[in-house]
């Protein structure tokens, strides 16, 4: 039975402490040796199995043999008894195989990416490491309002109405607002396509399974999904998932690399545990827009990706004149799937802090593995995995949170950030 590649068990196999080692810079002892110890019980049964069905179809051609030389009905029987013994040993140990095949898969399905080693060590948020800022804190001379507070006078956020239609975390733009909404998506689509060179896709914003595995987000994060009640869909929780997808189980010819992607789609997440600050407004909610970048690389160009793409978020903050920081996540604040990641974190004035708009992510080829997309370097060469990447460019509704605040003006309007006015009809404001 051919194996998918989830976490490369050849690599566990043949130096576990290393990879115990990089897997521990994230957090938590990790001992291999369960997965181990069924690997090679699985490794053993499956060459048992393969030996008795040989052992099987070479006696199978003996029978005939067997008969033309005359040999008794006994000896034919116990010859014929003989087979049908090694034929149910077979079927009996292929129940086994299947079973610890799948414990395997079970376990390496649930090991997260190895951090790559310019990924700085650390624990938690506050031991990422600042890469570069760009701008300067706008400064007011009145005390600036919340987005929402703000949203909510300027008659652009409804999110009472919003809650009466659908519940909390959820939003209801109206006039303005929901021209502002769509001109931030506009406007990210035809930077990304225009002027950095990606494709513009507009995938599905359900999908199956195997496409949820495939981008790492199952069995892990389960519980952070909405699942379609048929239990055959999942609604997306951001355009990765469709995007990277589209090339599952397909070999593409190394010389097109790398393909560069971007789609909008609205995102959906249960954001089960989170509470506090971020479920006010606009920051944290069930159902939200976002431009995603995607990017299949070769693996020795990958990381020279990772540093273009996150200059190509970074281009929709420039534009818009919003002052942000990127910073490097540390290994134990490092998603699941990623072996490094930008955060790029936009500065919300009512908070007096910094806030994620975009994390861009070398995943090497950790979602090749599980969702089986190689490359071929060269006519005839063998196919090897290549590397994902993706990154938001950038999370609209924070985008719209940023523009709300920090061109907030002490009359209560917003000025309109002279990149978005084509797509504003002109519009230089949005007035009370």
């Amino acid at each position: 039975m051919e194996e998918r590649q989830l976490f490369d068990i050849r690599l566990i196999r043949n130096d576990p402490e290393s990879v115990a080692r990089a897997l521990a810079r994230r957090g938590g002892d990790w001992d291999l040796s369960g997965l181990l110890e069924i690997d090679a019980r699985r490794r053993d049964l499956t060459h048992q199995v393969e030996s008795r069905v040989a052992d099987v179809r070479r006696r199978s051609k003996q029978i005939g043999e067997l008969k033309r030389s005359k040999a008794s009905e006994d000896e034919v029987q116990a010859f014929l008894a003989e087979n049908q013994r090694l034929t149910a040993e077979a079927k009996s140990m292929e129940g086994e195989l299947r079973e610890l095949e799948q414990n395997q898969n079970d376990i390496l399905l649930e090991l997260p990416n190895a951090p790559h080693e310019t990924t700085p060590e650390g624990r938690s948020a506050e031991d990422n490491a600042l890469v570069r800022t760009w701008g300067e804190k706008p400064v007011f001379d009145f005390t600036p309002r919340a987005h929402d507070e703000l949203g909510e006078a300027l008659e652009i956020l409804d999110m009472k109405r919003a809650a009466k239609i659908a519940g909390a975390r959820f939003a209801l733009y109206r006039g303005a607002g929901a021209r502002l909404e769509r001109a931030l998506i506009n406007f990210m689509l035809d930077l990304h396509t225009n002027e950095h060179g990606y494709t513009e896709w507009l995938p599905p914003f359900m999908v199956n399974p195997e496409a949820m595995t495939g981008t790492g987000q199952l069995p892990k994060f389960e519980e952070d999904l909405f699942r379609v009640s048929d239990g055959k869909y999942y609604l997306i929780p951001t355009a990765e998932v469709p995007v990277t997808n589209i090339h599952r189980d397909e070999i593409l010819d190394g010389g097109a690399l790398p393909l560069k992607y971007t789609a909008y789609t609205p995102c959906f997440r249960s954001e089960a545990g989170s509470y506090g600050q971020d479920t006010r407004g606009l920051i944290r909610q069930h159902q939200f827009n976002k431009v995603e970048l995607v990017k299949f690389s070769r693996p020795e160009t990958s990381y020279e990706e990772l540093e273009s793409l996150t200059l190509d978020a970074e281009k929709v903050l420039k534009l818009l004149g919003l002052h942000y920081r990127v910073v490097t996540l540390c290994a134990g604040d490092l998603g699941f799937a990623a072996a490094k990641t930008y955060d790029i974190e936009v500065w919300v004035p009512s908070q007096n802090t910094y806030r994620e708009i975009s994390s861009c992510s070398n995943f090497e080829d950790f979602q090749a593995r599980r969702a089986d997309i190689r490359y071929r370097p060269e006519a005839g060469a063998k196919p090897l995995f290549l590397h994902t990447l993706n990154g938001s460019g950038l999370a609209v509704g924070r985008t719209l949170v940023a523009v709300l605040e920090n061109f907030q003006q002490e009359d209560g309007s917003v000025a309109i950030p002279e990149a978005l006015r084509p797509y504003m009809g002109g519009a230089a404001a949005i007035a009370p």
